[in-house]
């Protein structure tokens, strides 16, 4: 069985969303490179110290300033960030889970709520189940942030500032999902 994003999923989400297969083709290059799972078969996670600082006020950023510190970054990608990931869960495992980001549209464990998700455990098992999954726990989360709106009128700066957070230009966001929404088939209008 595949765990690639289906078709019918693709549409049944553009649909909820008043947006095209396009649209979210645009996302899903952009967060992911257009997969939600490594080669083995795990998420694609990214590991934020900066979020499990926060989460655990702080009290590991002095003896686990790799895993934990009020400034972004020692990302090491792929499936180096497990190793950073399980390291933090014996600190802390619920802080852990809540400051990464998983799957295909990366979504940060401490929005499991603005998923639409009970608990952050469904949360990260719909993670691991497929992409389907992902993509419907990515619906529920534009819809419960107004996101759905810019995504539909292609205004991608407001969009990439409510989802990629306020330094989306820094990493020219806006213009990468501009043009993912052209190589997806997206029409100007």
């Amino acid at each position: 069985m595949s765990r690639s994003i289906t078709q019918p999923a693709l549409q049944r989400a553009a649909d909820k969303l008043g947006a095209s297969v396009a649209h979210v083709r645009a996302v899903i290059a952009v967060e992911a490179g257009g997969a939600g799972f490594l080669p083995d078969g795990r998420p694609k996670i990214l590991f934020e110290r900066h979020k499990f600082s926060q989460f655990t006020g702080g009290k590991f950023d002095a003896t686990h300033g790799d895993l934990s510190s009020s400034v972004a970054g020692g990302y090491r990608g792929g499936e180096a960030e497990y190793l950073r990931l399980y390291k933090a869960l014996q600190l802390d495992g619920e802080a852990a889970v809540r400051a990464t980001s998983w799957g295909a549209f990366q979504i940060m464990g401490f929005n499991w709520q603005a998923c639409g998700e009970k608990s952050l455990w469904g949360f990260l098992l719909a993670m691991h189940d497929n992409e389907d999954a992902q993509l419907a726990l990515f619906v529920e989360f534009l819809l419960s942030q107004g996101l759905a709106a810019p995504l539909r009128a292609r205004d991608w700066a407001t969009f990439a500032r409510g989802y990629n957070g306020p330094g989306y230009a820094r990493n020219q966001y806006d213009t990468k999902l501009a043009a993912a929404y052209a190589a997806a088939g997206g029409h100007a209008e």
